[in-house]
């Protein structure tokens, strides 16, 4: 038994829990096609904020409790480090920013407006000049943000909401600069031998953002932003190996299963910033000369003892602006002292001490028994193709929408696409702007009718009207999943050609029918494989991905769904997700209903035996909301309103991840 064989077992079991390196690989490049599209969009329109994804889910992790955590800015703002810059910028179409760091600790700054022509209840005036301040912009996103989901608190500079899955999200309200701070112009002259030139040039190139939050010691707490290098650390960590990558990954289990196991948020000194930032200066400082499986525990051991260090001298310094000690206000005192004696004590057991942490414990311990346990590290063993497809299309349909505001925004992202198509791409990305593409070619077909039905157009202009959304919406089925196909039995249904939308509901129940189909997480690999084993990702998405109807409350879809899209919030889109198989049943029952009784009947029997008895696989959990809700619908338009009282008072029983409570309780005070 060697300490190689134990990392090498270790190598493979975080494999299996936090990715293969194909795995992350297709979680970074599926996000980077709605930020691109989002990006370029925002470019061409300033009216229009940026929101882009950063943290741990956008560096491809996917631990359970992993926040989410989203950043957004305006285009038209861009803040100067000099008044030099300000010649590269038409001042009639963006409003500059200059930095002001002359009483600011490294690593902080205040942003001072100097033309004066934007003043707003964010701003205030220190010593004569105007300045935005960090808490009061801070306060009002905040505000703003519970007025699209309550409960919303201030959490650092974020505002911070529980999604209906219980995961976390941080949303970061910032400004952007085109320009690398002066502060940390000495990170490039570190970087000799990592990252790569080409990934120095490029996070240079992009410059940085500015959070809302002061330093706790400085002159101007609640003015004062933080700069945020969020950027350019992402593409530090995309420059990892898979080995540091999941040296990083084990120091993260390491932090939440060892260090801050059982203490609550105020006793943690420790967090996962801290680790990323060992793991950034241990790969640059070149103490271990291959970071590869065999070695992965070598590499965990000399991240540690830097953590170490740190803790005992009180000082953790920024990656990029080392004179910002990160452990400031934070690790000192009796509190640092009793960190050092646990983490020392870890120190003299040795690498041993992994065997607490439940994630790993298992594949040291599997070594230990048989120390002549041979263990392959080749990614192609770790994973069936079944799995590696079920990483692709979750991560497609978990980020489908993309904020469509009108029909202006559907034909610029469309612009956008085309421009893509050229561009070079990996196979996942182009899958992704494929889905994509779909959904924008949905939202249009659907704005493009209403906006001609709301005027006094003659036949013959709705007619081309028509076959235009018509081709629309079917060329978006032959781009999308199988469930795309309900968007035009939507539209058929809209347009009362009730005949035509039954004929694609029935092709619909067929390819539904299928075995080996991949909906919501879960597949049969063997029928999943025999059905579409060895095809393109492309065939597979059309033939095998079932995905949830995502609708977009700025759009009218059909009038019985017109109370729970009610544009929720006049400050973005947000969506109403449906099960496929819940809408189907519906869209039968509303076809019948006037000419088929019995077959209206048996429609409504099925959906209500789906929505009763179904464990989660076909109505997920999540989305039991917005089903019991259609049930309700249904029954009362049949006329037996008190099995629909009983199905909205369900609805309200749920999870509230569609956010329809309003119309739920509106639907209850109708029936009385």
């Amino acid at each position: 038994m060697s300490l190689q064989n134990i990392s090498e077992s270790v190598y493979v079991g975080l494999c299996l829990k936090i990715g293969t390196p194909q795995q992350v690989a297709i979680r970074r490049d599926v996000w980077d096609i709605p930020n691109l599209l989002v990006h370029k969009e925002a470019r061409l329109d300033h009216a229009y904020p940026v929101v882009m994804l950063s943290g741990s889910m956008r560096e491809g992790f996917i631990f359970k409790d992993s926040d989410v955590d989203l950043m957004s800015w305006y285009n038209k703002h861009r803040v100067l480090w000099d008044f030099s810059q300000a010649t590269l910028y038409n001042t009639r179409r963006y409003t500059l920013i200059l930095c002001d760091s002359s009483e600011s600790p490294p690593g902080f700054t205040l942003l001072w407006l100097p033309l004066e022509e934007v003043e707003n209840v964010s701003c205030v005036r220190i010593n004569g000049a105007l300045y935005i301040s960090s808490a009061k912009h801070r306060d009002i996103f905040c505000y703003l943000a519970s007025q699209v989901q309550p409960g919303i608190k201030v959490h650092g500079p974020c505002s911070s909401a529980i999604r209906h899955d219980g995961m976390e999200t941080d949303f970061a309200c910032c400004f952007v600069s085109d320009f690398w701070p002066p502060s940390a112009s000495s990170w490039t002259d570190r970087c000799h031998a990592w990252p790569p030139s080409h990934v120095v040039c490029d996070i240079i190139r992009s410059g940085c953002h500015f959070v809302a939050i002061g330093h706790k010691l400085g002159k101007h707490t609640d003015n004062e932003w933080r700069i945020s290098f969020s950027q350019a650390e992402q593409k530090l960590v995309f420059a990892m190996n898979h080995t540091q990558f999941l040296t990083y990954g084990l120091l993260k289990l390491f932090l939440k299963e060892i260090i801050n196991a059982n203490l609550s948020e105020d006793e943690k000194l420790l967090c996962s910033y801290h680790i990323k930032t060992t793991v950034f200066w241990a790969v640059q400082q070149n103490t271990i000369a291959h970071w590869c499986p065999q070695n992965l525990l070598s590499c965990f051991w000399v991240c540690f003892k830097l953590l170490l260090k740190w803790v005992y001298e009180g000082v953790c310094p920024n990656f990029f602006i080392p004179e910002n000690n990160m452990f400031v206000n934070k690790v000192y005192g009796e509190a640092q002292k009793n960190l050092f004696s646990q983490l020392y004590g870890l120190y003299e057991n040795g690498i041993a001490f992994l065997l607490q942490s439940p994630s790993i414990s298992s594949y040291i311990m599997g070594v230990l028994c048989n120390p002549r346990l041979s263990v392959c590290t080749d990614e192609s063993t770790l994973i069936s193709e079944a799995m590696l497809d079920l990483e692709l299309f979750l991560n497609i349909t978990k980020i489908d929408a993309v904020p469509i505001y009108d029909l202006h925004s559907c034909m610029e992202y469309l612009h956008i696409v085309e421009q893509m198509i050229t561009s070079p791409l990996t196979q996942c990305q182009i899958i992704k702007l494929q889905k994509l593409t779909a959904t924008i070619l949905q939202n249009s077909a659907f704005l493009i009718h209403d906006m001609y039905t709301d005027t006094s157009e003659g036949n013959k202009q709705m007619y081309i009207v028509d076959k235009g959304v018509g081709y629309m919406l079917k060329l978006a089925a032959k781009f999308g999943s199988v469930s795309d196909l309900l968007y035009i039995a939507m539209y058929f249904y809209k347009t009362f050609r009730h005949s035509e939308a039954l004929s694609i509901i029935e092709m619909t129940k067929v390819k539904l029918a299928q075995p080996g189909l991949m909906y919501n997480g879960d597949v049969s690999p063997q029928r999943y494989t025999e059905a579409v084993g060895g095809q393109s990702w492309s065939y597979k998405m059309r033939h095998a991905l079932v995905d949830n109807i995502s609708l977009n409350d700025h759009i009218f879809y059909i009038n019985e769904l017109s109370p729970e899209l009610q544009p929720r919030s006049i400050y973005c889109s947000m969506f109403l997700f449906i099960p496929p198989f819940v809408l189907l049943h519906m869209l039968e029952y509303l076809c019948c209903r006037h000419v088929d009784p019995l077959r209206a009947q048996a429609a409504l029997d099925d959906l209500q035996v789906l929505v009763h008895h179904d464990q989660g696989l076909i109505v997920p959990v999540i989305f039991r909301d917005i089903s019991w809700e259609i049930l309700g619908i249904c029954q009362q338009m049949t006329g037996n309103h008190q099995a629909a009282l009983y199905s909205y008072t369900q609805s309200l029983r749920q999870l509230p991840t569609n956010k329809i409570h309003a119309a739920t309780r509106h639907r209850i005070q109708d029936l009385h």
